[in-house]
């Protein structure tokens, strides 16, 4: 019976993978669940080699044990039912990451998760691409296309933006609210019933919006059940090293340069400039120091110039500055590369990819036979491969025979 209940538990646990799977391997996939959950309770495997996402979402937002964790817990509280969700907080502070986080961590996470901004579609439209339409409902519509309600049936909606939602369609999805239905347009006398999660989110002040007329009260108190407000970078600075930390691996793996180690004067740096784009923001700039600083350094004062030039606080020019020069002299001799470290990087930085390597090496032989590919002296005896095969590879690395003949004068 422990092991039943321990296998029930690892399929609830991985439901997001074994939704993946087709049916008749369910049972498989439990039946494995509860050996390893067996051996694992005897302390022979680690649990983690079941599944790559056995790992909570929560440790993937960065954050989640300083300065998000009061705003997690109230996330995890309301994953658990089906109340709709009102997000708010600063462009760029992660409303969406917090979105997918509830839908994931509720009983939807193997149905769709659609994002819609309000702000970005047609104030024309905006019914159609709600509800959908019918064939010949309007002008160029040309054929039967469903809505975002039906397309999320089973999961969840999440309307960014939402106080960009024209009135007139504030009215038609406060119905959906209400009792789950609506109506195509074009479809009249239709009525087509949804089961969706909505969460919405905004960076605007709604309550203010609702006093002037602009956002409908009704609406407000139906999508408002249980708000939550991400704090903007600037109010949780205890976060920013482990943010640093994290967007430096993900752009040195993304531009594939050497991972540069962080210092405390960056981070001290980094602490005083107020972020007013938030997590967004901070990504680019640790995306640029990493570009510019050629896998060498993190280029800071030059990815601040980069964009916002005199924006910028003084001394944090000045002291993103100092730790660059810092770090490129090398003065802290506990913080030096060694010598074998050092060749190393510079091995990195010059290894070549391997298309450019054969280019290379293709040119030298067409060099040599003065643009001559095949019969007795040409390039493709020396490369010792079938002439059509290396044609075929000159044209897909780009190499122009021609450029090697050499014409008498």
């Amino acid at each position: 019976m422990p092991l039943n209940i321990t296998a029930w538990a690892l399929k609830h646990s991985y439901r997001r993978d074994i939704s993946r799977m087709p049916v008749k391997y369910h049972g498989l996939a439990v039946f494995f669940a509860g050996i390893i959950s067996a051996y694992y309770l005897l302390g022979i495997v680690p649990l983690i080699i079941f599944s790559p996402r056995l790992k909570s979402l929560m440790d993937n937002i960065i954050g989640h044990d300083a300065g998000l964790k009061s705003v997690l817990e109230r996330a995890r509280l309301v994953a658990r039912s089906d109340v709709p969700v009102l997000i708010l907080g600063e462009t760029g502070s992660g409303k969406e990451v917090f979105a997918r986080h509830i839908h994931e961590e509720s009983r939807r996470a193997g149905q769709p998760f659609l994002k819609v901004n309000c702000g970005a579609v047609p104030p024309d439209l905006i019914d159609s691409y709600l509800f959908g339409h019918e064939k010949g409902a309007f002008t160029g519509a040309v054929e039967k296309r469903k809505g975002w309600f039906e397309a999320a049936n089973g999961g969840t909606l999440l309307l960014d933006e939402i106080g960009e939602l024209p009135l007139a369609a504030q009215v038609r999805f406060l119905r959906v609210l209400q009792d789950g239905s609506f109506e195509p347009v074009g479809g009249s006398g239709k009525n087509m019933r949804v089961d969706v999660r909505i969460i919405a989110a905004t960076h605007r002040n709604l309550r203010q919006m609702v006093k002037e007329g602009e956002f409908r009260e009704d609406l407000w108190y139906r999508i408002s059940v249980f708000p939550i407000r991400i704090p903007p970078l600037r109010e949780r600075l205890e976060d920013i090293g482990q943010l640093a930390r994290f967007f430096v691996q993900r752009a040195a793996t993304k531009f594939s340069l050497p991972e540069i180690p962080i210092r405390k004067e960056d981070i001290a740096a980094l602490e005083k400039y107020p972020w007013p784009g938030n997590v967004r923001e901070f990504g680019a700039v640790i995306d640029r120091a990493v570009l510019l600083g050629e896998g060498r350094r993190l280029a800071f004062a030059d990815s601040f110039q980069e964009l916002q030039g005199e924006q910028v606080p003084a001394e944090i020019l000045a002291e993103t500055t100092a730790t660059d020069i810092f770090f490129e002299n090398g003065d802290d001799s506990s913080e030096q590369l060694s010598e074998k470290e050092e060749m190393l990087l510079q091995a990195k930085l010059n290894f070549l990819p391997l298309d450019e390597i054969v280019r290379q090496h293709i040119e030298a032989a067409l060099a040599l036979t003065q643009g001559v590919i095949e019969g007795a002296g040409g390039a493709a005896v020396l490369l010792k491969i079938n002439p059509h095969t290396l044609r075929a590879k000159m044209r897909k690395l780009g190499i122009n025979w021609s450029k090697f003949r050499h014409f008498p004068e």
